[in-house]
């Protein structure tokens, strides 16, 4: 097989992905050739490849951690017949914690009370933590050092984004609520 076509690097690009258990970046794509690929010509390989599976149930999709085959989610329900487990469900709190942690951040813990209106359990933060959703990034330099939190790319990857600029717009009326007294950048 000559990596030099681009039929064949499709072809492994293809058994690699579908293989992988996590999304792979493109230097790791890049390691399973013998070969130097130049990283443009990897990504009209995966560019012709996501063309490809464009109208099957399964599509190629690149998220925040990288390249990865997923299924299509008009299709998610036939999957949950088959496994009919049920997701998560997360507490109001969690999900204002994690709306903030994602939209201001990074955040101390004393931003994310400040703006919610009540102590954060730490609970809610190890939840989070926990999921692989966010993460200490750093600490403010102020006395005590609070740990400033930050959202994760496996946040973006569960939630099929590359990039926090893909958030939805926040409504108007949490702008006004939640975030009255923190300015919210507009993009």
């Amino acid at each position: 097989m000559s990596i030099n076509n681009l039929e064949d690097v499709k072809k492994v690009l293809e058994a690699v992905l579908l293989s992988a258990t996590v999304p792979l970046k493109l230097g790791e794509l890049k390691r399973v050739f013998e070969e130097e690929l130049h990283s443009d010509f990897l990504r009209i390989a995966l560019e012709e490849l996501r063309q490809e599976w464009q109208h099957r149930g399964v599509e190629l999709s690149l998220v925040a951690e990288g390249w990865r085959f997923q299924t299509r989610p008009e299709f998610q329900v036939y999957l949950d017949r088959l496994n009919p487990e049920k997701p998560p469900k997360y507490s109001r709190a969690v999900l204002e914690t994690l709306s903030i942690i994602a939209y201001r951040q990074p955040v101390t813990r004393g931003d994310i009370e400040e703006i919610r209106g009540v102590t954060v359990n730490s609970q809610i933060i190890k939840t989070l933590e926990d999921r692989g959703w966010i993460e200490v990034v750093a600490h403010k330099e102020v006395p005590g050092r609070p740990a400033l939190f930050a959202t994760t790319k496996q946040f973006l990857s569960d939630l099929n984004l590359r990039a926090l600029s893909e958030l939805p717009a926040l409504p108007e009326m949490a702008k006004e609520t939640l975030f009255a007294d923190f300015p919210v950048e507009s993009e």
